[in-house]
């Protein structure tokens, strides 16, 4: 695939066909008085349809994600109004505070380093606010699935407003719920969410994937997905998805052929393209192809060539999440002869080597870590010095 040309201008150079809206939405007051912001470009088609919400760069070292932003507000803009149906939100760096962590010359990024909280791991959730989801799928289990899902949105709605109230009280709250319900504001009537990370070591591209989502999962037209049968909610896209998912479930088992996946076509995602601190020029490529695929795959993009004739053959390779492992360091010392990324590796044989240093009048030894199953590695260290039971490397099992 040919390598992406990212803009050698910040000046967009584009037709003026289709303007954005562009809103800047402060999030927090620093001590010095200062603020920062998330800025959201919307473009509305000449048509009213669905909406599609697009974040990046919620962890501050995973910023491959903005160039692919910079890309699509680019390709908007250069098309007529008539061949966007619906309405696309664009957020690029939306964690001002994240992205702007630094420790020497790396930017970390991924905790809040007041309560040490994985950004990604913040989120509200309407399934554990306690509603009852069981009470609405019985009251709703007759009607159709266009008003069930109308009155659903309100549900969701009406419980989330109840955040505002705790923040605007007088005691206030911790800056997380500050920044997540603003972010959250902007998605919880959205159809589908796409949220851009990338690692923050070095790997490939790989998508995450929810329960009975697989077939559109093709469109994005990538290799390899971590198939979610495990999650807790917390995280940005699995907040948005999993009161859905849980009403799927629900009137499912009430016997209802409504709400099912197909029928609310409610998708979100979290598209994982290539290393932290750098912006792959072939990730983005990637990371764009799929997207401007899979927004025409879903009816909102009226566009030539698309969708992708290779989409309906497209082979995705899914591992389920519980089938995903991490290695960590069983000594400490420099690592070497490691495999490289996108290698299989059979059960038994070397993934790397440690030359680890003594102090207790022994010469340097090696160790060899071997791999416990067949595997296919993804994700590798940046750091190849480690202690003990730092992380190395992840496995999907082949």
């Amino acid at each position: 695939m040919p390598h992406a040309q990212f803009p050698q201008s910040p000046t967009l150079q584009v037709s003026l066909s289709m303007i954005p809206v562009i809103s800047s939405i402060p999030v927090v007051q620093l001590a010095s008085g200062d603020r920062l912001s998330l800025q959201v470009y919307q473009f509305q088609g000449a048509v009213p349809g669905k909406k599609a919400y697009l974040q990046s760069n919620l962890h501050g070292a995973e910023i491959s994600g903005n160039a692919v932003i910079y890309q699509l507000i680019e390709f908007f803009m250069s098309l007529d109004s008539s061949q966007l149906i619906g309405e696309v939100w664009l957020v690029p760096v939306c964690n001002p505070v994240g992205v702007s962590q630094r420790s020497h010359h790396f930017s970390p990024g991924r905790y809040n380093l007041y309560d040490g909280e994985d950004w990604n791991r913040i989120f509200w959730d309407f399934e554990k606010q306690g509603e009852d989801i069981l009470g609405f799928a019985k009251s709703h289990i007759h009607l159709d699935a266009d008003t069930i899902k109308v009155n659903y949105r309100k549900a969701i709605a009406l419980s989330f407003a109840k955040e505002l109230a705790r923040i605007k009280a007088p005691s206030c709250r911790p800056y997380s719920e500050l920044y997540r319900y603003q972010l959250q504001s902007l998605c919880l009537d959205a159809d589908y969410v796409l949220d851009l990370h990338s690692s923050t070591n070095q790997s490939l591209d790989y998508l995450y994937c929810f329960s009975s989502r697989e077939q559109s999962a093709k469109a994005f037209l990538l290799d390899r997905g971590i198939l979610m049968d495990d999650y807790d909610g917390d995280a940005f896209d699995e907040a948005f998805l999993k009161p859905w998912l849980a009403l799927e479930k629900i009137l499912a088992e009430l016997g209802s052929t409504e709400g099912c996946a197909k029928a609310f076509d409610i998708e979100s995602w979290t598209l994982e393209l290539g290393s932290g601190m750098e912006l792959n020029p072939e990730s983005v490529a990637n990371g764009l192809r799929g997207i401007k695929n899979y927004l025409a795959t879903k009816g909102l993009l009226k566009i030539d060539g698309f969708p992708l004739p290779e989409t309906a053959t497209h082979q995705l390779i899914f591992t389920p999440k519980n089938s995903v492992k991490k290695y960590y360091a069983p000594a400490g010392g420099m690592i070497q002869n490691r495999v490289e990324l996108g290698s299989f590796v059979k059960k038994g044989d070397r993934l790397y080597q440690i030359l680890s240093f003594h102090k207790n009048g022994e010469f340097p030894s090696f160790v060899d870590v071997c791999a416990e199953s067949d595997v296919f590695i993804f994700d590798v260290s940046i750091n190849q010095s480690v202690n003990q039971g730092e992380y190395v490397l992840s496995v999907m099992a082949d």
